[in-house]
């Protein structure tokens, strides 16, 4: 039998170093949307601009995070350890063809947006042709980041989006300075927008520059076999791809109505068929402020988890048991962190956002709408992570479909939602929040059921036991925290935000040593998973 490999090498060190580096990323995150709420403000354009740039990012994950990405990493895995001459002509192909049609879908939508009618030109849409370059740029990087994964190299796909926050911070403060030290208005947001692509045109650099430098050395293969498993390896990814782009495009549809439902008066107008619309010019602005906060301990953790446990799945896929096992524990270890992730932003949503956002043009009323918001994103914060997790292990057993099949069933219910929450209640735009936070429960639950008619049963003892430790640590936490909010009157210490920013660090430093005690206590190996250290 072969050797066992090293139990160093399991995906949890990958995924505490993807941890670390996105939580560098996030944290530059949320100062950028620091600046943005300051400088610009809970505001029409910034509605402007977050539907601007919610299209590139919608090819982003059909593209580059999604159906391409999905089905060249399991080929590129096979050909680096067998052919390499191959595994580098591959990459080098995708790379070169996913660069030409980009480019061609960016020229096309430049000249529909330059002959649209002058009555028709809304900020939204002047924005987006600025941000539509960075729509090739961001999926190049994507690309070359996965192959990058492949070769055991995380950071550089992990840290480039440091490179855009970095940029828009620049970006929107020179846009403020030069207007005068006012809010940012429709004239400097386009100085933001153009941030959006030299981020773009820095973050392919410095991936395509690191796939360069560790791409396979030439071993002297037969260029015409190597040519032929290239051409072969082409046709199954592109075989895995074409019908995941065709699911994953009406998702990302969805997601795009979406953000419609909440620019439309911002991209159309006030009114829908003659009647005043229930959202206002800022309901965008407010859903992004919001997703951006939730998104935090999603990308540093959950993300994290999923994205450095892929390639290991599509090496194991072969193994019925080794593959389940690692699902497990990815289950295990991607619960252990989500759950108390969305009980304690639940609890602390108010001094989260009023010491992220709060200031300048950004006042407590602002607060007080997204917090709303956030608390119910924040709900399902667990259940995002974990579809993560579920979709890429159908990805790696070459069943993106199945997978597509559950998440399309999901957008008619989530359009229902959308528009059942904002025109028939009293929710607004918190309602396309939680329509977002059921669908993704009721997904994660389909998915984890029939993978578990393929793999075996996924919610073993181990599991289950784990789960019901973690549920215990985090309503321990969940009673802390919420007990330090209620009764330590920590608005007396000073302003609003100093008040807010104490209030945030005390709580939530109290909430991870509990739940961190806990499991200390308890022996939980998941403690140590996420720390990067073997498996237990």
């Amino acid at each position: 039998m072969p050797e066992t490999p090293p139990r160093r090498r399991g995906f949890e060190r990958h995924a505490l170093t993807v941890t670390l580096l996105t939580a560098a990323s996030r944290f530059g995150g949320l100062a950028r949307e620091a600046c943005f709420s300051r400088l610009i403000g809970l505001t029409e354009v910034a509605s402007a601009f977050g539907f601007a740039f919610q299209i590139p990012n919608l090819f982003r994950r059909l593209f580059g995070e999604g159906a391409l990405s999905a089905a060249l990493v399991p080929e590129q895995s096979r050909l680096e350890h067998r052919r390499p001459d191959a595994a580098r002509r591959l990459a080098s192909s995708v790379l070169s063809w996913l660069a030409l049609l980009l480019g061609a879908i960016v020229v096309v939508a430049e000249i529909a947006l330059a002959w649209l009618p002058e009555s028709m030109a809304s900020p939204g849409l002047q924005l987006l042709a600025i941000t539509l370059p960075y729509m090739p740029l961001v999926c190049i990087t994507a690309i070359a980041g996965a192959v990058l994964q492949v070769r055991g190299r995380f950071g550089p796909a992990a840290a480039a989006p440091i490179l855009l926050n970095a940029s828009l911070v620049a970006a929107v403060a020179i846009a403020w300075w030069r207007g005068g030290r006012t809010p940012v208005d429709e004239d400097g947001i386009g100085i933001v927008a153009w941030g959006v692509v030299v981020a773009g045109v820095l973050q392919a650099a410095w991936t395509l520059v690191e796939l360069h430098r560790t791409r396979p050395a030439p071993t002297g293969a037969d260029p015409g076999r190597t040519r032929r498993r290239v051409r072969l390896a082409q046709r199954r990814v592109l075989r895995q791809s074409i019908p995941m782009m065709l699911g994953l495009g009406v998702l990302q549809l969805n997601t795009f109505l979406d953000g419609l439902v909440a620019s439309w008066p911002t991209v159309v107008g006030p009114t829908i068929l003659g009647r005043a619309y229930p959202l206002d010019v800022d309901a965008m602005a407010t859903l992004t402020y919001a997703a951006r906060l939730y998104e935090f301990p999603l990308g540093v953790f959950g993300i994290a988890i999923a994205t450095a446990i892929f390639p290991q799945l599509a090496r194991e896929v072969g193994d019925r048991e080794r593959f389940a096992a690692t699902i497990r524990r990815g289950l295990r270890l991607g619960l252990f962190v989500g759950i108390p992730a969305s009980v304690g932003v639940m609890l602390v949503r108010t001094p989260l956002v009023t010491v992220v956002l709060q200031g300048g043009a950004f006042d407590g009323g602002d607060s007080a709408r997204v917090a709303v918001v956030l608390f119910a994103y924040a709900t399902a914060i667990w259940s995002y992570s974990t579809t993560h997790l579920l979709v890429r292990a159908f990805y790696a057993r070459r069943e993106p479909m199945t997978a597509v099949r559950v998440a399309v069933a999901m957008v008619a219910l989530n359009l229902t939602l959308n528009l059942g929450f904002v025109f028939g209640t009293p929710l607004g735009v918190a309602g396309l929040a939680w329509s977002t936070a059921i669908c993704s429960v009721i997904q994660t639950a389909a998915l984890a059921r029939l993978l578990a008619a393929r793999t075996g049963t996924l919610f073993d003892a181990a599991v289950r036991g784990s789960i019901a430790r973690t549920l215990g640590s985090t309503a321990a936490m969940a009673i802390v925290v919420w007990t330090m909010l209620a009764f330590v009157p920590f608005e007396r210490l000073a302003g609003a935000w100093t008040s807010a920013l104490v209030a945030l660090v005390v709580t939530a430093g109290a909430g991870a040593a509990v739940h961190g005690a806990i499991a200390r206590a308890w022996r939980m190996p998941e403690l140590g998973w996420a720390l990067g250290r073997d498996r237990g």
